[in-house]
């Protein structure tokens, strides 16, 4: 199990925080909906995870929907003093499971409030506006609006600190001059390095950037050769993309996710794995084979 150490910290919220955090969504069913198969593990897992050193959980309220949110409260309520969740707004779910978009103003007041309800608090650490934009990619228009909206309710108390997820630089800048930015919430992983500057510029600001996805959109090409790496690393695929996200920049703060406390184990253990410059360099190497950035 993996030893955290105060060099493994990073400020977030004016709070420390343990680089190699928790990310909450796979707790729900199939496709994030519903409940899951067994709910005694998931609680299991958060425990572990708080346990073993983890002080970072990021999660949301349309994970389920709400099943998570109350599977974290059952879990982990009342919370320790130095735990920061972290959720998000922006979206909703029909009765069969589908995304929804849910931006309005009133949409994300009431998105507060199911937070804190099942969350069992009665102000929120961090929230972030997961902007729709093309999925998993941002999309350029404005956030004014929602950025607005989610100040005028940090003004009365019911919200700490704004992040931003799936966000454009030009979105950032926009929601800045409305309201401080603790967080930038992206997907960023070994090949998808699209944001290789925006990481550098919010590290300059002392902004945690939180990649998602730390293996999605590898070609097979990528994919063997960092299962190779792994290999000579006596290391899974996963560790070695999450230890090299830790080598990244300070800033990152990684939540991966999982309902198994064999891997809340594995990931856990990414934090140890030292990668020397010959391995960082051709774990660099890797992301302009068959690259899929724009």
């Amino acid at each position: 199990m993996s030893n955290f150490t105060s060099a493994d910290t990073f400020e977030l919220a004016g709070r420390p925080v343990r680089r190699m955090g928790y990310g909450a969504m796979q707790l729900a069913g199939p496709g994030v909906f519903g409940p899951p198969k067994d709910r005694a593990a998931a609680v299991a897992v958060l425990r572990e995870a708080v346990v073993s050193g983890v002080n970072h959980i990021d999660t949301s309220d349309f994970y389920g929907p709400h099943i998570t949110n109350q599977i974290i409260r059952e879990a982990l309520h009342p919370y320790r003093d130095d735990l920061v969740l972290v959720t998000k707004l922006g979206a909703i779910r029909d009765d069969k499971g589908a995304w929804l978009a849910a931006l309005e103003p009133a949409d994300l007041e009431r998105g507060v409030h199911d937070n804190l309800r099942n969350l069992g608090l009665d102000v929120l650490d961090i929230v972030n506006i997961r902007i729709m934009g093309d999925i998993h990619a941002p999309a350029e228009g404005s956030i004014e609006r929602q950025v607005t909206a989610l100040a005028e309710l940090q003004q009365r108390g019911l919200v700490r600190h704004i992040g931003l997820s799936n966000a454009t630089p030009t979105q950032i800048a926009e929601a800045q001059r409305i309201a401080p930015i603790v967080c930038v919430q992206n997907q960023y992983n070994l090949v998808h390095r699209t944001d290789d500057a925006l990481v550098d510029a919010l590290a300059e600001q002392g902004i945690a950037y939180v990649p998602f996805f730390p293996l999605g959109g590898f070609t097979p090409i990528q994919s063997s050769a960092l299962s190779q790496i792994a290999q000579t690393l006596q290391a899974t695929p996963m560790q070695v993309a999450l230890a090299w996200l830790l080598h990244r920049s300070p800033n990152l703060l990684l939540i991966p996710g999982t309902s198994s406390l064999e891997h809340l184990r594995e990931n856990l253990q990414a934090g140890d794995l030292r990668l020397s410059d010959v391995v960082l360099a051709e774990l660099n190497a890797i992301g302009t084979t068959g690259s899929v950035n724009h």
